[in-house]
């Protein structure tokens, strides 16, 4: 920097001697900031099976048939099954139920199916044998109670 003119050196502070703590403090405190806020509990890449992507059909009797399901999955189209551990295909859910009963431990578990309206049902009933071989004891189809849906939620 040309200084000489205006003799401006003698106008500015010295340079401090020791900067080297304040810049690995700044070093860990950017490593902590992204880990925790770049982890998978606070910014989770997913899109959300609610709202307008799932639309669960309606039935006049949803409640009264209710029963307390142990494992959940979602339908969203033919072939396309979302478990707790990610989507997944026909071949790789036959795999996964299995797993999912013997990590339950219950004596008779049951699986909610969370299906859109527009998925076959050759598929549901695909989905229904997957279960009872994998050893779940029943299926329960996810369905809206007619009042819900007249009163506007989504």
């Amino acid at each position: 920097m040309i200084t000489r003119p205006l003799d401006l050196a003698s106008r500015l502070r010295p340079v401090p001697r020791n900067f080297d703590t304040f810049f690995y403090a700044n070093i860990v405190l950017l490593g902590v900031f992204f880990s925790v806020f770049g982890s998978r509990f606070v910014l989770s890449p997913g899109i959300e099976l609610g709202g307008a992507i799932l639309h669960e059909p309606v039935a006049e009797g949803a409640m009264a048939g209710a029963v307390r399901t142990s494992a959940v999955i979602s339908v969203l189209r033919a072939g396309l099954v979302f478990t707790e551990d990610g989507p997944k295909s026909y071949g790789e859910l036959a795999a996964w139920l299995p797993r999912r009963v013997a990590e339950l431990n219950e004596a008779a578990p049951w699986l909610l199916v969370r299906a859109d309206a527009a998925v076959p049902l050759q598929d549901l009933f695909r989905i229904h044998s997957m279960a009872i071989a994998a050893g779940f004891a029943g299926v329960q189809l996810a369905a809206e109670p007619v009042a819900a849906r007249a009163s506007g939620r989504p």
